[in-house]
């Protein structure tokens, strides 16, 4: 199935690298404009990259967790743009430790930037989206806020959070046809991943039903998915992108 994003303006947090540079290539691929946001001109890279394969994008210096950095980044954008179609939430940190090691500021440092900031993002949206009565909104969790992790407490609490604050938006926006829904990765190939010892990857790799590893294109793909006309009925819903892992 392909999806057609033809003159629609897509923001994506967490830009520069993995999930959310391969989740605004596939927007860009198939025809949106992307704005692809992330710290400093860490997303010019994933501009250039779209660009040179002949989509439009452009970078936006955006921190989630500055709630002044995010509304000028939005409010930038529609005045370039005049409107907003679909906001991905990706942008997201780890600070792993044992909980009874863990320090505070690691703790609130992943909250922060990966719950906290995904409620400034999506509340500095609503406004326009609520105007246009038409909107998505995804937001990247993950299998381990659904099942946990040793050593991920804080990792594991936001991206929990993240999928109760998907819930309950997406009862109090769907009057105005704007969906919200989550997808939640498994073990993805990544540069956390790649740096990992071979022995632990084939490891981590013999849990997984599927035997292997996630790409980003996996996750891209069920990105664009939910937000495309073909899931218009679907809000609220977390679909699970893990090879089996759990479920």
């Amino acid at each position: 199935m392909t999806f057609d994003f033809s003159n629609r303006v897509v923001l994506v947090t967490g830009a520069s690298r993995g999930i959310g540079r391969a989740i605004a290539g596939q927007f860009a691929a198939a025809g949106a404009v992307v704005v692809a946001g992330a710290r400093g001109a860490n997303a010019a890279d994933t501009v250039a990259a779209i660009t040179a394969a002949g989509g439009r994008a452009e970078a936006v210096a955006l921190e989630v967790t500055d709630p002044v950095s995010v509304q000028a980044a939005v409010d930038g954008l529609l005045a370039r743009h005049g409107r907003l179609d679909v906001l991905v939430n990706n942008a997201g940190i780890t600070r792993d430790q044992l909980l009874m090691r863990m320090k505070r500021d690691d703790w609130d440092a992943v909250l922060a930037t990966n719950l906290t900031g995904t409620f400034t993002m999506t509340q500095a949206v609503l406004k326009p989206m609520l105007k246009q009565r038409a909107g998505r909104i995804i937001c990247v969790t993950s299998v381990v806020g659904q099942m946990g992790n040793a050593g991920q407490a804080n990792y594991a609490a936001s991206k929990a959070g993240i999928i109760g604050f998907v819930k309950s938006l997406a009862r109090e926006v769907a009057s105005r046809s704007i969906t919200v829904n989550a997808v939640a990765p498994g073990l993805i190939e990544t540069d956390m991943t790649r740096a990992m010892t071979e022995d632990a990857h084939a490891e981590w790799a013999s849990k997984i039903p599927l035997g292997r590893l996630g790409a980003p294109a996996d996750i891209a793909s069920a990105v664009t998915f939910l937000a495309s006309d073909a899931a218009s009925y679907i809000t609220g819903q977390v679909l699970a992108v893990n090879g089996g892992m759990y479920s």
